[in-house]
């Protein structure tokens, strides 16, 4: 049964990493690209973690935490230069 939901999981997070990156590159705003920059992110994170626990592996969670505190960085970064125009003060 734990199979088969993973399975059905790992089939709806790359749909939705499919129209995040549908998002990302017909975007009609630079503020929709980085929205959907950073949820690309996130479902990334979700796959590493979902094949974490199909492969019953604790590495796949310190890469996935790695990703969020970068896809983190990133996104403030982004949004930083968005509003300023300069990214360091």
């Amino acid at each position: 049964m734990l199979n088969a939901a993973i399975e059905i999981a790992f089939v709806l997070i790359a749909a939705a990493l499919a129209l995040n990156l549908y998002r990302l590159l017909i975007g009609p705003d630079t503020t929709d690209r980085i929205l959907a920059l950073d949820t690309l992110g996130i479902n990334s994170i979700a796959l590493l973690v979902l094949y974490g626990v199909s492969k019953n592996s604790t590495a796949y969670f310190e890469v996935a935490l790695l990703l969020a505190l970068l896809g983190f960085v990133g996104t403030v970064a982004l949004c930083k230069f968005l509003l300023r125009g300069d990214i360091s003060e």
